[in-house]
């Protein structure tokens, strides 16, 4: 006798061992069928999975995350084998599941084409109507190194080899089909109701630049039809949203290929680069943040005492001059160390927060470069807040209050948070780790909001908190982070004196807000299509005359604006009103004023909001607190189109 607890509080006895497919047909019909998978004490595995001792259990459906990553992962397998069924002689590879989808990279001698994405999709209807068996079966090392090497699958007998001999080899059938993978699975092909395959890619075996280039082909699948033609158009917004195409478009920035993965800002761009970093100089001051400036070139040995070389080496710019060896910095945290070494400090000064726009340098493969959202020099509103360790907790909460409000005023009301502990490959003692990460814990749990644990995802020399952003699109976009550091600041000598004259080595918080300002801005412009806040705009307000005879005027009211501290300009060319007002509403100006002879006698103007809203005749008075008032708003209560997976369709895709 065996007793199976359930979600829901309820138990179910069984005489005998009893598989995850059976609890549901005991359960019921509907959740029979419905049935993709099972968790197990809390382990995710196939139906087939038999329950031998008494144990939690859940039924897992497309209706919750778990359940959506197993459809789509099995997805990915149909996939597979779609394409070898048309092209033979292509190879599998690796097939993850990622971000509302799948991939599956492949070796072929050919790229495929528009047209074979559209019969690879029609062979994968035709394996879901023949509604194949998933069995999963396990082999022994040799056995499967033998197999895939019959099959001429040399990708995966690199893949099997690399693989830790005390690991077991589990594998997945479906017709003819076969591959290596950890599961659950779906228990048949015929599970599967709305999948499209969305593009096709270049990718570097194993992610290495030295290896061959493979092809990946992206698709995703949803539980229904429905949800399926929603994801595509909200596809079809973000194509349109791309912020390379923004930028493009309103001229901000552009790349060229003799500083690859480096901003060329043009002035518009430079603009709002500048104007966020006006706002977070701000608002770092108010909360006690003290700036500083440290070199972008520094020797290599600091880096080796900081352990960053050994962790990052491969990712730093290095050069030689003078007989010496020097790293182009990649992060700010062991120059910051140097700034507090200086001048032996007291726990009275304590915590003590040094702020830094640091200018930093990464060498990013050239294939996972992407517009401003992955690039190589970068700015982070850079933070270390050194502290005692008492201080941890209030210290996190400050940056919590600090970063919420941030997010607000750029239009971001939903923040995820998530926890990530140590990671295997780490320093220091596991004690240290242990408070480490219960400070954070408790900083979290403070909040009242709630929070993801992320198992072995923090950094190697601490836990971190991450917080991520949802943007328009309903995308979770990772932004902000504060990072418990009990080792670096040791590494590096920094010490201060204690209450009871000791020395002691402070803690080390490490934490952001925007992150990169190159990718915030990029997300901001996804974010709201180009149409950003009047106080971020980089021109807020533009003066258009209709003859020549309001020439004067118009530049008397562009100095005006300027007077007040608003980014006006005059727009006095010889076209016709309707053409200047077109083109000033493309480059998504938030204020249209218009003068002519009527409002240039009256001392007026004539006022139109950025998206064809006319607000009539006011005087400049009024119009300037108008705008101010605009500004002032800042992007709290802006328009979100997608949100939590509820999109409103009606205001998701019109916006």
């Amino acid at each position: 006798m065996l007793t199976v607890r359930l979600p829901d509080g309820s138990s179910r006895a069984y005489d005998e061992p009893v598989s995850i497919a059976e609890i549901a047909r005991s359960i019921g019909p509907g959740l029979a069928k419905a049935a993709l998978a099972g968790r197990v004490d809390g382990e995710l595995v196939d139906i087939s999975h038999v329950v031998e001792a008494d144990a939690a259990v859940a039924i897992v459906t497309d209706r919750e995350a778990d359940g959506l990553e197993v459809l789509r992962h099995s997805c990915a397998h149909i996939m597979a084998q779609a394409v070898q069924r048309l092209f033979p002689e292509a190879q599998v590879t690796i097939g993850p599941v990622i971000d509302d989808g799948f991939y599956y990279d492949f070796a072929y001698s050919r790229p495929f084409t528009p047209e074979d994405l559209a019969a690879i999709e029609q062979a994968m209807a035709e394996i879901v109507k023949e509604d194949l068996s998933v069995e999963r079966q396990l082999l022994e090392r040799d056995d499967a190194v033998q197999l895939f090497r019959d099959m001429g699958e040399h990708y995966k007998v690199e893949i099997i080899e690399s693989i830790p001999s005390d690991e077991p080899l589990s594998f997945y059938r479906q017709g003819e089909f076969i591959d290596l993978c950890r599961g659950p699975h779906v228990p048949n092909t015929g599970k599967f109701k709305a999948f499209k395959l969305t593009s096709v890619a270049g990718a570097y075996w194993r992610g290495d630049s030295k290896r061959e280039m493979l092809q990946r082909i992206y698709g995703t699948a949803w539980p229904n039809s429905k949800e399926l033609r929603l994801h595509l158009r909200r596809l079809e917004e973000a194509e349109k949203r791309d912020h390379r195409k923004i930028g493009k478009q309103l001229r901000l920035f552009h790349f060229q290929e003799e500083a690859p993965g480096m901003v060329f800002w043009h002035p518009k761009g430079w603009t709002i680069y500048q104007v966020i970093q006006s706002y977070m100089k701000q608002a770092q001051d108010a909360n006690g943040y003290l700036e500083i400036n440290t070199p972008q070139l520094v020797d290599f040995s600091l880096w080796e005492k900081s352990g960053h070389a050994a962790k990052f080496s491969e990712e730093m710019f290095t050069v030689e001059s003078d007989n010496r060896h020097y790293a182009i910095k990649p992060m700010n945290c062991p120059c910051h160390v140097q700034v507090f070494n200086q001048g032996l400090k007291s726990y009275r000064d304590l915590p003590m927060r040094l702020a830094e726009f640091g200018s930093c340098h990464r060498y990013e493969p050239s294939g996972s470069m992407h517009g401003l959202m992955r690039v190589r020099n970068f700015v982070q509103d850079d933070g270390h807040v050194f502290c005692t360790e008492e201080q941890i907790q209030s210290e996190v909460a400050h940056f919590m209050d600090f970063l919420f409000a941030v997010y607000r005023d750029f239009g971001f009301d939903e923040v995820l948070l998530r926890l990530s502990t140590r990671p295997e490959k780490r320093v220091g003692a596991d004690e240290l780790w242990d408070r480490a990460e219960d400070a954070l814990r408790q900083a979290l749990d403070a909040t009242g909001r709630e929070w993801e644990l992320v198992p072995g995802e923090g950094a190697f020399y601490g836990p971190k908190i991450e917080y991520s952003l949802r943007d328009c699109m309903g995308r979770l976009q990772q932004c902000g982070t504060i990072q418990v550091d009990f080792f670096t600041a040791e590494r590096l000598g920094a010490q201060y004196v204690a209450e009871d004259n000791s020395r002691r080595t402070p803690v080390m918080l490490h934490r952001a807000a925007l992150g990169s300002f190159e990718r915030f801005i990029g997300v901001l412009l996804e974010h709201y299509g180009g149409e950003l806040p009047t106080w971020l705009a980089p021109v807020q307000a533009v003066v258009m005359n209709i003859t020549d005879n309001q020439a004067k005027d118009c530049k008397k009211i562009e100095q005006t604006l300027k007077n007040k501290g608003f980014r006006g300009i005059s727009d006095l060319r010889n076209e016709k009103i309707g053409l200047k007002i077109r083109e000033h509403e493309m480059q998504k100006t938030p204020w249209l004023l218009v003068v002519g002879d009527r409002e240039a006698r009256s001392g007026t103007v004539s006022v139109r909001k950025r998206g064809g809203n006319d607000l009539g005749v006011m005087t400049i008075e009024e119009c300037c607190e108008r705008i101010s008032a605009d500004v002032a708003r800042y992007g709290r209560g802006a328009p979100v189109a997608l949100a939590g997976g509820k999109p409103n369709e009606s205001e998701a895709l019109t916006r």
